[in-house]
C-alpha cells in the first residue's frame, strides 16, 4: 500500500487530495499539517488516522491535542514539525500542498530523506528551482507535478525525448476578467475577482489567476520541472480550460492533454505516477463540444505574466522578490487596503529596488523575502485604502 505525507492537508489542494485518497482505497496517508484550521485537521486525522498532524503554532498544537486526547496520534508544531512530517520513514511520497515559501524547507528536507515529491507549492520552484532540481537528482527522486497545466505537459512527455521539444505551449483561461480594460481594473473588488469562471481554488490562487501572476509563477516553475529555456515557453489562453497545456515538437507535431477541469485528475496522477487508475467522475463529451478557442493574453492590461518573465530573466534572488512581493500585494487586496491595479505596482517597485544575487543559498532567499516583505509593508501603510 502507498504511503503518503501532506503538507497543507486543509487547503483546495490538500482537500482535493484527501478526496481522491478516500475514492482510492489503497493510499494511507500517515501525516498531515494544517496551519490553522485545527477544526478541520481534527475531522481528518479522525478518519484518515495519520500518525503524526502538525499545526502551525504550539498553542493550536496544545488546543488538537485536547480535541484528540482519544486517538493514538502525535502532534508536533511548526517549521521543527513539518520537517519531522517531510521526513517520516513510513512514507514513499510527500504532497506539498502548502501556499507560500514556508514549503521549501520540508521539500528539501523530503528529497534529502529520499522521499518523492507530489508539488503543488509553486514558491518552491520559483524561488529555488536552482536548489531543487539538482538536489532531486542528486537523491534521485521525483518531483511529479500536481498544477493541472504542468501535469498535462508532463504526462505529453512521458515517453518522449527532450531534444525533440521545440515549445511547451501553457493555457490560461485568462480568470474573470479575461477582455477587460485597465479602466475596468480600476475599480474591481476582491469578490469579483474570487469568481474564477472554471475552477475552485483558494483565494490567493484564485487572485493570481485574475492578475496573470499565476501564470508567470507557472511558466518560472515550467522553466526548472522540463528543463527548457524560457523562449520555448509560451501562454496561450483557451478560456474554457478544456485543453491543459501543449508541448510542440522539432517536426511541427503538436501533442495536447484535455479533461475537464478538474484538479482531482493530475492529483490522482502524481499519486499513482506511472500508472493510470480509474476515476470517476465527469467526463468530456466531444459530441457536446462545439469549438475551442484561443487568443494571446493581454500582456500590457493584466502585467502580471509579463513582470514574472522579467524576474525570470534577470533570475536568482529577483525571483523571490517577485514572489514575496506578490504575496504580500495579495493579501492587502484581499483585506481591502489597496485596488487591484495596486498588485502590479508594488511588485514593480519591489523588484526596481532589489539587486539581484545570482544563485542564491537558502537562507539568502529567506533573507529576501524579509527584506521584500519589510518594503512592501511599508509601501501598504502608505496607500492604504482604509
Amino acid at each position: 500500500m502507498k504511503k503518503i505525507v501532506i503538507l497543507g492537508s486543509t487547503g483546495s489542494i490538500g482537500t482535493q487530495t484527501l478526496e481522491v485518497v478516500r475514492d482510492s482505497g489503497d493510499i494511507e496517508v500517515v501525516g498531515l499539517s494544517a496551519y490553522s484550521n485545527i477544526g478541520l485537521l481534527e475531522k481528518q486525522i479522525r478518519e484518515f488516522r495519520p500518525k503524526l498532524a502538525v499545526t502551525g503554532t504550539k498553542e493550536l498544537a496544545e488546543e488538537l491535542k485536547v480535541k484528540a486526547a482519544d486517538m493514538d496520534i502525535r502532534i508536533a508544531y511548526g517549521m521543527e514539525g513539518l520537517l519531522e512530517l517531510a521526513q517520516m520513514e513510513e512514507a514513499g511520497l510527500v504532497v506539498t500542498a502548502v501556499v507560500g515559501m514556508i514549503g521549501i524547507r520540508p521539500t528539501v528536507a523530503a528529497i534529502q530523506a529520499g522521499k518523492d515529491i507530489a508539488l503543488a507549492n509553486k514558491e518552491t520552484l520559483v524561488t529555488a528551482g536552482h536548489l531543487i532540481m539538482p538536489l532531486a537528482d542528486k537523491y534521485g527522486v521525483q518531483i511529479l507535478p500536481v498544477d493541472s497545466e504542468h501535469s498535462a505537459v508532463f504526462q505529453v512527455l512521458h515517453g518522449e525525448e527532450k531534444k525533440a521539444v521545440s515549445k511547451l505551449l501553457i493555457t490560461a483561461s485568462g480568470g474573470p476578467f479575461r477582455g477587460k480594460s485597465r479602466a475596468f481594473l480600476e475599480h474591481v473588488t476582491a469578490k469579483d475577482a474570487l469568481k474564477h469562471p472554471n475552477w475552485a481554488m483558494g483565494k490567493k490562487i484564485t487572485i493570481d489567476s485574475a492578475t496573470l501572476v499565476n501564470k508567470g509563477l507557472e511558466v518560472i516553475e515550467a522553466k526548472w520541472l522540463f528543463g527548457v529555456a524560457m523562449d520555448q515557453i509560451e501562454v496561450v489562453i483557451q478560456p474554457t480550460s478544456i485543453i491543459h497545456s501543449m508541448v510542440e515538437f522539432l517536426d511541427g507535431a503538436v501533442i495536447a492533454q484535455m479533461g475537464t477541469p478538474d484538479m482531482k485528475l493530475p492529483i490522482q496522477y502524481a499519486l499513482y505516477y506511472p500508472e493510470r487508475k480509474y476515476r470517476y467522475g465527469e467526463r468530456l463529451d466531444f459530441k457536446k463540444l462545439r469549438e475551442i478557442t484561443f487568443d494571446a493574453p493581454d500582456m500590457e492590461t493584466f502585467r502580471g505574466l509579463p513582470l514574472a518573465i522579467e524576474a525570470s530573466r534577470i533570475g536568482g534572488s529577483m525571483l523571490t522578490v517577485f514572489n514575496a512581493a506578490n504575496e504580500r500585494a495579495v493579501d492587502a487586496y484581499l483585506n481591502g487596503k489597496i485596488g487591484f491595479l495596486d498588485i502590479y505596482t508594488l511588485i514593480e517597485e519591489a523588484m526596481a529596488a532589489h539587486r539581484a544575487i545570482d544563485e542564491p543559498q537558502l537562507d539568502e532567499i529567506l533573507a529576501v523575502e524579509q527584506d521584500t516583505w519589510r518594503i512592501t509593508e511599508h509601501w501598504i501603510s502608505r496607500h492604504s485604502q482604509i
